[in-house]
């Protein structure tokens, strides 16, 4: 079982901490740290990123650069849920093609735990950027 808690520091920030023990300083005003639907999106680049590091490791893909980030709207009521979420892979190295764009792939409709719950209110599309 996973464990999590935010424990107030004051204004509207926490410090929150994971089963795992780390820390994160969290914001709803966005003055001292990133919000809490920040954090959301950064979860998700984080998961998404590991699943493609992953696979293409496991391909022998020579990688030198993966950088994954999430540009997304929001529904304007509350509670304003990513409604729509676009993610860009920017991979630099001798890389197949192919391999990066059945990496990708596979984490969004296999292993991405963070886009299959997101994808219960967010259409979720991707872009792969080559930096060669």
């Amino acid at each position: 079982m996973t464990e999590a808690k935010a424990i107030w520091v004051d204004n509207f920030r926490f410090v929150a901490e994971a089963s795992s023990g780390h820390s994160v300083v969290v914001d709803g005003d966005k003055r001292t740290a990133g919000s809490p639907m920040e954090l959301v999106l950064i979860g998700l680049c984080g998961c998404t990123g590991y699943d493609v590091a992953s696979i293409l490791r496991k391909k022998r893909e020579p990688f030198t650069s993966l950088e994954v980030r999430a540009l997304a709207e929001r529904a304007a009521n509350p509670p304003s849920v990513y409604t729509e979420i676009k993610l860009i892979y920017r991979v630099g190295g001798k890389v197949s093609h192919k391999a990066v764009e059945d990496a990708v792939r596979l984490s969004e409709e296999k292993y991405c735990s963070v886009s299959a719950m997101l994808q219960k209110t967010a259409k979720i599309s991707f872009e792969i950027e080559y930096a060669e």
